[in-house]
């Protein structure tokens, strides 16, 4: 992680790339749960329907978590999530899955990344933001059961492991280009991401950590990356 820093909160640089960073997070978290509410329809028991609505329910706390301080620093959340909206659907668009099992494996797998991204993310910010991130981005265990569920599935037809495996790496290279596309679109995001006294080899170093945790990840499900 690059060492955090101190940026005056009064800078309005600083602010505009905090605001984004809570938006595009906050965002992210809300289209997490209504995926994953209405793919707890699609499950095939009603144990399954429940474990993914409760790993739902924690998305939108961390969601609320979020429109919380951002309320409290007078930010407006619906402005600051409104511009990452066109870039989230063209992320779902590229990675509908196709069945029960792509949709699990995208919430496990697709969020991830995702979430170790912005978890690199709140090494760039103040300490008060770092801590609400931190929070948002927590992992509770609501997700576990997605291990043994993809496991059993494995077991039962170890074909579906190859198709498993690839759709793993679409999720890799759309997550990171997605977060790549949002940082660059968003001027203030750049700023944070590659200015001040961070470089393109810490960013690079970033990348490399992210790209080994879903390596980890994969091979928690019985996956090769």
């Amino acid at each position: 992680m690059v060492p955090t820093h101190s940026p005056r909160a009064d800078d309005p640089a600083y602010r505009a790339a905090i605001t984004d960073l809570l938006g595009v997070l906050a965002y992210g978290e809300l289209t997490a749960f209504t995926r994953m509410a209405a793919d707890s329809d699609l499950a095939p028991t009603l144990r399954l329907k429940a474990d993914l609505a409760g790993l739902a329910a924690a998305e939108y706390r961390q969601f609320a978590n979020l429109l919380e301080r951002m309320r409290e620093m007078g930010v407006d959340p619906e402005q600051a999530m409104t511009p990452f909206v066109a870039t989230f659907a063209a992320y779902h668009d590229r990675t509908a899955p196709k069945g029960w099992l792509e949709g699990l494996l995208k919430a496990y797998v697709g969020d991830g990344i995702a979430k170790d991204f912005y978890r690199e993310m709140a090494g760039f910010v103040d300490e008060q933001t770092q801590a609400v991130m931190n929070h948002a981005l927590e992992d509770g265990g609501e997700s576990e059961f997605v291990v043994a569920v993809i496991r059993d599935a494995i077991r039962a037809d170890p074909t579906a492991a190859g198709r498993l495996a690839l759709w793993g790496r679409r999720l890799l290279g759309e997550a990171l280009s997605h977060g790549q596309e949002v940082a660059a679109t968003r001027t203030a995001m750049s700023t944070l991401l590659v200015g001040g006294d961070h470089d393109l080899m810490e960013v690079g170093a970033m990348f490399t950590r992210l790209t080994e945790k879903h390596r980890e990840r994969m091979a928690r499900l019985g996956l090769t990356a």
